[in-house]
């Protein structure tokens, strides 16, 4: 008969040392997998899309003008010819048209299949946002999962739900909004930051590169992110020449190229649109002119106006991770934006879900702080109960954000657009539209 050898001292002691870390959580098993919401990644990227979906419908308020004269007016410009309106950004070659591209497309779609009414027009392009929005919601979760494990995965993308701000201003059209999806997928690809395994690494380092290549094409100053993680990829890997000059310059050259393609035909002569941005917003200042703000602006008021009841388990969460490369971008891409005059909320939106992934670990690490006396009860109720401190701050962050999210979304600043003969007045060759507040 063999005996069960029992636990040594050793593995005891490892036990009750984990019992309080986040960290044991990555083996939690879900009670029924049939019911589970978060067992499978399709239900998760389902419940993404359904939330996401539901947030396109209630967004109802004006928030930046870029919403429209970037990306919508452009694209029905290029669709529709002379009913859109381009801005004088347009005419400087100072825009690249990758972005507004996507939504020319859902236009002709439209119009190819005859339902390209005013309310479809209006509707289908949020819609078509939220789905990418949802895209990027599900790689935050992978991203967190991929780090922290399943536990602090799900926190993760409670606090991106639920975070007014990204309720308010993620489903927007705007190419900040296209630039935060393609940053948390590529994050979730680079070696340097997510965990992947050895033999898929270089496939995923080279996927990481061509997103962020793409971001850099959609909003030249996402390069800002990209140099600090291509720096730390580059310290790390011990294929450093192969990552520049097989990975890197490649993958760059060539969707860089492609942008540089696409503005010649839609420009009609050869126009290097990061160029001209960089000289226009950051050498000569041009972004001045629509406002400055003091240099501590985003750590006093604007990143953090945008976490709002976060910032606390934000902060805890940085402490306590230890994740030093991330929250090492939180304040590198915080304090490059610092330096220039102009700046605005959207502008450093790609880096907060990572402060509300941090936000998740801190919420996540709750459970393991208050339990029973008796440690073989605590260890039992670990995934049974949920403590007072984890249920009063979801509470808190409940009501908190909520409110804020909803009035924002649907209160704020609120206007609509009323069209008048099906959106186009066909004598004057221009949409007429009425503006109310």
């Amino acid at each position: 008969m063999v005996q069960k050898r029992p636990k040594t001292l050793v593995t005891t002691s490892k036990l009750v040392r984990n019992e309080d870390s986040p960290e044991l959580l990555r083996s939690e098993k879900p009670k029924s997998k049939r019911y589970d919401l978060f067992f499978s990644m399709n239900k998760v990227l389902l419940f993404c899309l359904a939330f996401r979906f539901a947030n396109a419908f209630l967004l109802q308020t004006y928030f930046n003008p870029d919403e429209h004269w970037q990306a919508l007016e452009v694209a029905h410009y290029i669709t529709f010819g002379r009913y859109g309106h381009l801005t004088w950004e347009w005419k400087r070659g100072i825009r690249s048209y990758l972005h507004p591209l996507l939504f020319a497309f859902l236009y002709k779609v439209l119009a190819l299949l005859g339902v390209d009414t005013p309310l479809l027009m209006i509707k289908a392009p949020r819609l078509l946002q939220s789905i990418f929005s949802a895209v990027g919601d599900f790689y935050l979760y992978r991203l967190s999962r991929a780090l922290f494990g399943d536990y602090v995965a799900k926190w993760a993308l409670f606090s991106q739900l639920t975070n007014w701000f990204m309720f308010f201003c993620f489903n927007r059209t705007l190419s900040n909004s296209l630039e935060t999806v393609l940053t948390l997928a590529s994050l979730y690809y680079w070696p340097c930051i997510s965990v992947v395994p050895t033999r898929i690494s270089k496939v995923s380092r080279k996927l990481a590169l061509f997103m962020a290549a793409l971001s850099c094409g959609i909003r030249p100053t996402s390069a800002i992110t990209w140099l600090y993680v291509g720096l730390l990829e580059l310290f790390s890997a011990n294929d450093r020449l192969r990552f520049i000059f097989l990975e890197a310059a490649p993958i760059g050259s060539l969707v860089l190229g492609i942008t540089f393609l696409l503005d010649r035909v839609m420009y009609g002569s050869w126009t290097l649109v990061p160029l001209n941005f960089l000289r226009f917003n950051v050498f000569s200042s041009g972004g001045d002119f629509y406002g400055t703000h003091k240099w501590h602006w985003y750590f006093t008021q604007g990143f953090s106006a945008m976490l709002f009841s976060f910032i606390p388990f934000s902060i805890s969460g940085i402490v306590a991770s230890r994740k030093w490369k991330l929250s090492g971008l939180l304040v590198w891409v915080l304090g490059i934006h610092s330096l220039l005059g102009h700046k605005e909320f959207r502008f450093v939106l790609p880096i907060l879900p990572i402060a509300l992934m941090f936000s998740g670990y801190s919420l996540a690490a709750l459970r393991s702080q208050t339990s029973p006396n008796s440690k073989r009860e605590k260890s039992r109720n670990l995934h049974t109960k949920r403590p007072m401190k984890m249920s009063l701050a979801t509470i808190f962050l409940l009501a908190t954000n909520i409110p804020m999210g909803l009035y924002m979304s649907l209160v704020h600043q609120k206007a609509y657009c009323t069209e008048r003969n099906g959106g186009r007045n066909e004598s004057s060759g221009k949409r007429s539209c009425e503006w109310e507040s």
